[in-house]
């Protein structure tokens, strides 16, 4: 991606800016270093939790006026909370930008957390749990992710505890804005119709004055390499069965990470750049279990993360079929990775597929800005940059190595979903 230049301004903030001038719209990113990965049991959820207070507003920008303020110069914004990070944005026509500028460096020192306001967020916030706990796929993927990590902070859901989202206070969420959003600790980004040196300018002038804080010393915990395969069971109301194997995969920083997103490809088509999508009837899971009517949907997914995560593969059965045979059918696929090479038509269509869907994905400012502040907190911009390329240079060999390797037994833990109550059918099978 030619033309990003890369600052820092006296207090620490890291700045991104990259001209596009297609269009008259510029996408503004403030990304604080800081998500679930790094709360400690009794506060899980806090990092969510501080991103919802963050729309309450400022003395200057009142939380009931932010939306007629942003929708009125016909801007869109929003904000997310990740396992890696908790990141805000506005994707603005590129002469009403000043207004995101001005909210973000104000939001980052001027958050109120009004102790009502507080209370009221606790009840969206656990409601937000309930509503996720309607999906079978959000329980037994919960369990999966505990079972995987018995000590790092990705042992938990980004949407916290129950029991913490019960007892959480006013100052937990303020001490955590606090310890945080300081300049030293954030990434912003610019893409868009905008010359650089005015924005910087600007940029200096908005965000320079905002003093650093000391650096936190995040809360972190290195994952044990795990010892043999584990499994999870959960039963619970629902009208599918579900199977999910994960296993203990690279951070993004590795070598290997790109050469298990070809591997994925291969195996249940390609992971989308935050957003898009490729077909994957030729993958081969799809063609194991969903040709044969085993499974009616078959997806699988490696996270870009900060610290070692997971390679996840999720299966969804079809009435009347059986966790045991769709295992047996992942387990033989997995199988044949480790053991045959791919073939060079299989790469190059992983290959091709995978350009196509990352051009797809980041066409948009307010995309590419996001991924530029995103490999920043993890590597650097560059990674982005090089995304393309380095699956590029994977070859029929690596993906047999990393199948070898990652894909062990040892390393896996399997989970099943099994429906009970109204909608269900009875199940037959062993474990």
């Amino acid at each position: 991606m030619a033309g990003v230049s890369r600052h820092q301004l006296d207090n620490g903030l890291t700045v991104l800016l990259k001209e596009q001038h297609s269009a008259p719209v510029i996408s503004w990113w403030v990304l604080y270093r800081i998500g679930s990965r790094n709360e400690r049991t009794g506060q899980t959820g806090v990092s969510h939790w501080v991103e919802h207070m963050m729309f309450k507003g400022t003395g200057q920008f009142p939380g009931g006026d932010l939306d007629k303020m942003i929708s009125r110069e016909g801007g869109t914004w929003n904000a997310q909370t990740s396992m890696d990070y908790t990141a805000y944005f506005e994707t603005m026509p590129a002469d009403r930008i000043d207004l995101a500028l001005r909210l973000e460096a104000d939001r980052m020192v001027n958050a109120q957390f009004e102790p009502e306001e507080v209370e009221s967020e606790r009840t969206v916030i656990i409601s937000e749990r309930q509503g996720a706990e309607n999906s079978p796929l959000f329980w037994l993927g919960e369990e999966v992710r505990a079972a995987a990590f018995r000590v790092h902070g990705y042992h938990h859901e980004i949407l916290g505890d129950q029991a913490d989202l019960e007892t959480m206070t006013r100052d937990d969420l303020y001490n955590h804005y606090r310890r945080h959003y300081m300049p030293n600790n954030a990434i912003a980004v610019a893409v868009g119709d905008f010359n650089s040196a005015d924005m910087l300018r600007r940029v200096e002038e908005l965000y320079g004055t905002i003093p650093p804080g000391d650096l936190p010393k995040l809360f972190q915990r290195p994952e044990p390499e795990q010892q043999g395969e584990r499994r999870v069971r959960v039963e619970r109301p629902g009208s599918n069965h579900f199977l999910e194997v994960a296993y203990h995969a690279p951070a993004a920083t590795d070598d290997d990470w790109f050469k298990l997103a070809i591997l994925n490809s291969v195996l249940t088509g390609p992971s989308g750049m935050g957003g898009g999508s490729v077909d994957n009837k030729t993958s081969r899971l799809y063609q194991a279990l969903v040709k044969s009517e085993i499974a009616a949907d078959v997806d699988g997914s490696i996270m870009p993360t900060i610290d070692p995560y997971l390679y996840d593969l999720v299966a969804t059965l079809r009435p009347g079929r059986t966790l045991e045979e769709a295992e047996t059918v992942v387990e033989r696929e997995i199988e044949r990775l480790r053991n045959e090479p791919i073939s060079q038509a299989e790469l190059d269509k992983a290959k091709k597929q995978a350009r196509a869907l990352f051009a797809y994905s980041t066409e948009r400012v307010t995309a590419q800005a996001f991924w530029l502040a995103f490999a920043e907190n993890f590597e650097s911009y560059t990674w982005f940059e090089h995304y393309v390329p380095r699956l590029e240079a994977v070859t029929i060999q690596d993906v047999q190595d990393v199948a070898q390797r990652y894909l062990r037994p040892q390393n896996r833990t399997v989970g099943w979903f099994i429906p009970t109550g109204n909608g269900a059918t009875d199940y037959e099978g062993e474990e």
